[in-house]
């Protein structure tokens, strides 16, 4: 049976295209996306930035929530690819800057997110998967941080589940590793 909670409600009503409904869901979501955000990016702007980028993706792309799992499962989703897509854009922003020198030794926190914090080296391990291994990705990131059952993950994939269990298996073996090496 699906939930009948006060948020899975407006996301019903938002998907089959009622504004009052996606006004109301952005309202109510918006506290939940930025402590999720926050889990990804510990630098608070980075993480508010991140969660304003879930919110428009939600408006516009809310019409795609079927409703066949729980809208936090769909939420989820999104907040973990726009983290991820808030870091390469914050991590080739500070790539793109000078060195500091010497005399420049206060610390910018937009950029110090990308180097120290307790989600980067996750973050960046899914970044260097899914440069090396791009089909490996979307299973760690549906199974092991938006927490889906196998069974969903497998479909949200479009692959059988064996072939899931085969490649979530594989991402665990490669990433594992990198998350070692962290600092």
């Amino acid at each position: 049976m699906p939930d009948q909670s006060p948020t899975e409600d407006l996301a019903r009503r938002a998907a089959a295209g009622d504004p009052a409904a996606l006004d109301a869901l952005l309202a109510a979501i918006r506290p939940e996306v930025v402590r999720r955000c926050g889990r990804f990016l510990p630098c608070r702007e980075d993480a508010e930035e991140a969660a304003q980028d879930v919110l428009l993706q939600v408006a516009r792309k809310i019409g795609t929530f079927e409703g066949r799992s729980r809208f936090g499962t769909w939420l989820h989703t999104v907040v973990a690819n726009c983290c991820r897509q808030k870091y390469r854009e914050l991590k080739r922003r500070s790539a793109e800057q000078p060195a500091a020198t010497v005399d420049d030794l206060r610390a910018d926190p937009r950029t110090t997110s990308v180097i120290a914090g307790s989600r980067i080296d996750l973050l960046e391990a899914l970044d260097r998967l899914e440069r090396e291994h791009p089909l490996l990705v979307e299973p760690l990131v549906y199974r092991d941080i938006c927490r889906l059952e196998y069974a969903e993950a497998a479909e949200r994939v479009g692959i059988p589940l064996g072939t899931f269990k085969s490649r979530l298996h594989e991402a665990r073996r490669q990433v594992r590793p990198w998350l070692a090496e962290a600092p």
